[in-house]
């Protein structure tokens, strides 16, 4: 049951918003492996021919251009020592994936591959001390006129609340785990960040779950999403737990 205090901190979103979310699995990523880096273009396109959803992770160039990426600098992809930030767009191009003649894309690329072939999760990276309304406010300028379900999230409860209040019609989620990797370990610390987001979903990390607090969001009808669902265990797990996966490899169907 959903407790009286997240009864007040979380309200139910509109059905009518949320209903898409959860009618698709989503590939991590893109639909990486076997060749194809993850967050790139051979892997959207796979997934895009799979049908399935995709989930992509933004950076931001030094320049200020959204760029699907998750880490924070270009070591484990690309070779290079140099952080994401310290890029500019321009030198974002001029850059290869490690075994792959894909080149990293910006948001409007991504949105020009799909081009609302199927749904979008677009989650933005952000960490301490990071501006990431910066972020938000590029992300949001790039979304503008796009017509292709589409959905932004973080782990970073901040980038909700910032949709919330400067781009309402953009559906807003938080992204959640438990484990020492988190920022939400306590639960005094879920309940601060579902009060700070005000999300219109949640996508939980499927090693935390089933969870008491998540069952009670998801029957007062918050959509779950779950990740990354990377077996068949996992994947059981999500299909009692949550909504939707977001998955890779063996998790996948």
């Amino acid at each position: 049951m959903l407790s009286r205090l997240d009864r007040r901190i979380v309200g139910p979103p509109d059905p009518a918003r949320v209903g898409w979310l959860r009618q698709w699995t989503y590939a991590h990523r893109g639909l990486h492996g076997a060749g194809r880096i993850e967050n790139s273009r051979g892997a959207f396109q796979a997934a895009l021919e799979a049908g399935l959803g995709i989930e992509c992770d933004i950076q931001r160039s030094r320049d200020d251009w959204p760029m699907v990426f998750h880490d924070w600098d270009f070591a484990r992809l690309v070779g290079r020592p140099e952080r994401t930030e310290a890029l500019t767009r321009a030198e974002w191009r001029e850059l290869a994936y490690l075994e792959s003649e894909d080149r990293p894309m910006d948001l409007a690329e991504l949105l020009a591959l799909v081009a609302g072939t199927v749904p979008l999760l677009i989650e933005i990276k952000s960490r301490k001390r990071y501006d990431v309304t910066k972020t938000c406010r590029r992300v949001a300028e790039t979304l503008a006129g796009y017509g292709g379900l589409h959905a932004v999230m973080s782990f970073d409860p901040r980038v909700s609340r910032w949709f919330g209040r400067h781009s309402p019609a953009t559906l807003r989620g938080l992204v959640m785990r438990e484990d020492e990797h988190g920022y939400t370990q306590r639960p005094w610390q879920r309940h601060l960040a579902l009060w700070i987001a005000q999300p219109e979903f949640i996508a939980y990390h499927v090693a935390a779950l089933p969870n008491p607090m998540v069952a009670g969001l998801r029957e007062a009808g918050l959509p779950v999403l779950t990740w990354t669902v990377n077996s068949a265990e996992a994947r059981a797990v999500a299909g009692d737990y949550a909504d939707a996966p977001i998955a890779e490899g063996a998790g996948l169907p």
